[in-house]
């Protein structure tokens, strides 16, 4: 097997908002290959706990070389990070995105960058291909698809050209062929980048419920997190981002009761600490860190 590599983003800048409890468990919910997970457990006591989630079998199998008793990982998406116990948790660390050796590697179906089938699961066990969906969808979703998760204003074109192609019997089911096919059918783009760059994107997301999932992962997050527990993100596109940044301004707000407007509001459940971006030199060692955006929050109070 290929041993497609990965270079962790903001490696050191994650575990340090992370970390303020060296006796705590921690949750790294998107293990990727254990670049975060290892610095976690660098920093943690004897009595310290990480608990890691993946969707991936090859995140697992990089797991599965951990010989660590405080180390356990789950083969579940982060959302079910909500099943710990509450309060429970000194921080959780989510980390975005795909990794480096999803991309690279083609049998992934991830990218334009080389020919490959065109898979896009993050786990390829469980539901259904970006070729499977394609060759069913109708054109007006997978317009407001490639839309509304990749903001491409291209949209109804590419659909509409990826309905005619398997109207004629040829359904796309290469990486290449929708590259290529999306290439025709976008008649600008920006300088430095493929015009198929927003449109895989947008599947990606679509084909793992990536944004639902992170909704719910935040959610469940302050259900497990104790008082002064850490919520570390760091986000590589501006839907991510305007998620976590919103769901941590509205958690940051004491609550006010419309109907009781004299009664004390309850405190907010959120204190935001930190909104980050990788050096510059972080950059220029790893451009895939350029779009990346790290934010922290801290548990004000233990869950009701």
């Amino acid at each position: 097997m290929h041993a497609w590599s990965h270079t962790t983003v903001l490696r050191q800048e994650a575990v340090d908002a992370l970390v303020t409890d060296p006796q705590g468990c921690y949750v790294d919910a998107t293990f990727g290959r254990g670049g975060h997970a290892r610095e976690i457990l660098d920093r943690l006591a004897p009595a310290g706990r990480l608990v890691a989630f993946d969707k991936d079998p090859e995140a697992l199998a990089a797991a599965a070389r951990i010989e660590d008793a405080r180390f356990a990982i789950r083969h579940q998406g982060f959302a079910a990070l909500g099943e710990l116990a509450p309060a429970s948790v000194a921080g959780v660390l989510l980390d975005l995105g795909i990794s480096s050796p999803q991309v690279d590697n083609p049998a992934r179906g991830f990218s334009f960058r080389a020919d490959g089938p065109l898979d896009m699961r993050m786990d390829p066990t469980r539901g259904q291909s970006a070729a499977e969906w394609l060759a069913e969808a109708g054109e007006r979703q997978i317009a407001e698809v490639i839309r509304d998760y990749g903001e491409e204003r291209f949209a109804v074109a590419i659909a509409k050209a990826i309905v005619a192609r398997r109207q004629a019997g040829r359904p796309v089911a290469r990486t290449l062929e929708l590259a290529e096919l999306v290439a025709g059918a976008v008649r600008t783009r920006e300088p430095g980048q493929h015009p198929a760059t927003r449109t895989f994107q947008a599947i990606r997301i679509f084909i793992n419920g990536e944004l639902e999932e992170l909704a719910q992962a935040l959610d469940a997050s302050l259900r497990v997190l104790r008082a002064g527990g850490r919520l570390v993100v760091i986000s590589f596109h501006s839907l991510e981002d305007r998620i976590v940044k919103r769901f941590i301004a509205r958690h940051a707000r004491a609550p006010v009761d419309r109907h009781a407007p004299f009664v004390e509001p309850a405190p907010p459940l959120l204190r935001a600490l930190a909104r980050q971006r990788p050096s510059a030199a972080e950059v220029a060692a790893n451009p895939r860190a350029r779009s990346a955006i790290l934010r922290v929050a801290e548990r004000t109070e233990a869950p009701a």
